[in-house]
């Protein structure tokens, strides 16, 4: 876990005079930042004159008991000095190397309480508000690019004896003039991991465990092993994941490290191709896999190979100016391997209608028309033939014309009544008809329309005439039903059925006569109960006003 943060200092007065070890004066501005530790003000050497907004420096404040500044400062003073950076551009042929240039420290003291500063170059915003403002996926040119970037500085500072520990995209910082230098910044963490040429040993330590960024510690970092030059590169190789990708595998549990630490293992032991997995359809996490891959077979003293790792990110290494921008939407899709739930499904063309689902409530969308909705069911889809045709275009009778649900519901298969499907369609639908009230369609076919189940709603409109143009039975046939005396139609239908799905399946084409008795028999009981109960009901009502009248009747009499 990252180290225990302390209060940040009180701030000093805007134009406090500072002085450093070397008596150099600086004059601090305004507050232009909050670090782990400290304030972040700028600075000029002029100190005769207020600080402008342009000025080249700043000054990082902390409390003098800060550790983390003192670490910072000490690396700066043993492995960063001007001169030793130009000699190692030199040698390595550089045209530029991201490390801030240090220009002073010292001591101050304020209303009795001491404080640490350190002046550096002022930079400018760090690469994880471009990442944010990018929607957390930056180029694969640019991840790789950077990628050899940070590689040189890393090989600087492991010369230098020194560890940086803390890679991530907010000490990542781009130039303040040139916002196409990228700078490794924040060395509040680094180490000297071999002191006067020993390295240290490998050693595990559960109570300093999980140190550092826990989306990145390497995982020596997770068992509290002291940080070495296997553990920045495994800890770049996780930025380049997350930086190109825009997840990583282990986000969604980073308030469990010992999950993190497992997630990784898991990760580092099945490369390439739990990285390769990760990769979108536009963009390969190949570079990204071999770079992780050769970091694991890295030994913990085992000096790195950084040609060859520069080699992985890019056969030939890039040149001109990073390119921050957004990147496309077909690059900026996210891995296949984090959809899940999400995974796109392979198109595949239909020449069904499509249909309209039960739920769909047309009247949330008001600037749907009924001619809009109808457009709409139809457009994408081709008519295979001309009875399909005529069955999309039909339009469906209805009591209400705003009523578009049941208006443009999509109609069932139908067979030819001359076929053997069609006869036994028809003899079905002769036989269950007078039982259920089910009407015929229109001219065209002897289809049988679902019936909504929602209360209040009948939807019956008179359709006498059969297929072969005759009149196939009266509307009060269809409409009407006595029962003892009862009118069928005045109660909720709860034996109403459904014979064909909205995808145009047959759902119960083989149905017995049996199950429609069933539910007839149980209407009849369900009948026969109420009049009990209410001959039951007019009986007690009856003694009631029976045994009133007479109490009635004894209170007149007795007065």
């Amino acid at each position: 876990m990252s180290p225990k943060k302390k209060a940040l200092p009180c701030p000093l007065p805007e134009g406090w005079i500072l002085t450093d070890t070397e008596k150099r004066k600086w004059r601090l501005g305004k507050i232009i930042g909050k670090g782990g530790f400290g304030l972040i003000y700028l600075a000029s050497d002029r100190v005769e004159s207020p600080v402008t907004e342009d000025t080249n420096y700043v000054i990082k404040v902390e409390y003098h008991e800060n550790g983390p500044l003192f670490s910072e400062l000490k690396f700066y003073q043993r492995a960063a000095k001007p001169e030793c950076i130009s000699k190692w551009m030199r040698v390595k042929k550089l045209d530029f190397l991201g490390i801030p240039t240090y220009w002073g420290s010292g001591l101050s003291e304020h209303n009795g309480t001491r404080y640490r500063f350190m002046v550096m170059d002022r930079l400018g915003t760090d690469l994880q508000k471009v990442f944010v403002e990018n929607a957390e996926q930056l180029k694969k040119p640019t991840v790789l690019q950077l990628g050899c970037l940070i590689l040189d500085i890393l090989e600087y500072i492991h010369d230098n004896e020194y560890v940086h520990a803390d890679i991530k995209a907010a000490n990542l910082l781009l130039g303040h003039r040139d916002p196409d230098k990228v700078y490794l910044a924040d060395y509040g963490l680094s180490y000297r991991y071999c002191p006067n040429g020993e390295h240290k040993d490998y050693k595990e330590n559960p109570k300093k465990g999980h140190n550092g960024t826990i989306e990145y510690t390497s995982i020596d970092a997770h068992r509290g092993v002291a940080p070495s030059r296997r553990g920045d590169l495994e800890v770049l190789g996780y930025c380049l994941l997350h930086w190109q990708c825009g997840t990583l595998p282990w986000l969604s549990m980073l308030r469990n490290p010992v999950q993190v630490q497992e997630a990784k293992a898991k990760l580092m032991d099945n490369l390439p191709s739990s990285v390769i997995q990760m990769s979108t359809s536009s963009i390969s996490l190949a570079e990204v896999a071999q770079f992780l891959l050769d970091v694991r077979t890295l030994g913990y003293k085992e000096k790195p190979d950084y040609d060859a790792l520069r080699k992985v990110l890019s056969h030939v290494r890039l040149r001109g100016p990073l390119d921050l921008s957004r990147p496309r939407a077909a690059e900026s899709s996210r891995p296949a391997a984090n959809r899940n739930s999400r995974q796109a499904q392979p198109v595949v063309s239909s020449t069904k209608p499509k249909p309209m689902t039960h739920d769909e409530d047309l009247t949330k969308l008001p600037y749907r028309t009924k001619e809009k909705a109808k457009a709409e069911v139809q457009k994408p889809y081709n008519v295979s033939s001309a009875t399909d045709a005529r069955a999309r275009s039909r339009h469906v009778a209805s009591d209400r014309d705003e009523d578009q649900e049941d208006e443009y519901d999509p109609l069932p298969p139908r067979f030819h009544p001359k076929t053997r499907e069609g006869t036994k369609q028809r003899q079905r639908h002769d036989q269950l008809a007078p039982a259920f009230g089910m009407r015929r369609r229109d001219e065209d076919g002897l289809q049988m329309r679902k019936q909504h189940n929602k209360p209040g709603r009948q939807d019956f409109s008179p359709d006498v005439t059969d297929h072969w143009g005759g009149n196939y039975h009266s509307w009060e046939a269809y409409c009407t039903r006595t029962s003892e005396g009862e009118d069928y139609w005045d109660k909720p239908k709860d034996n109403r059925w459904e014979e064909i799905d909205y995808n145009g399946h047959q759902l119960n084409a083989d149905v017995h006569s049996e199950y429609y008795s069933t539910h007839c028999n149980r209407n009849n009981r369900r009948n026969s109960e109420d009049k009990s109960f209410i001959h039951r009901s007019c009986k007690i009502y009856a003694c009631i006003i029976t045994v009133a009248l007479f109490l009635i009747l004894v209170v007149f009499t007795a007065f």
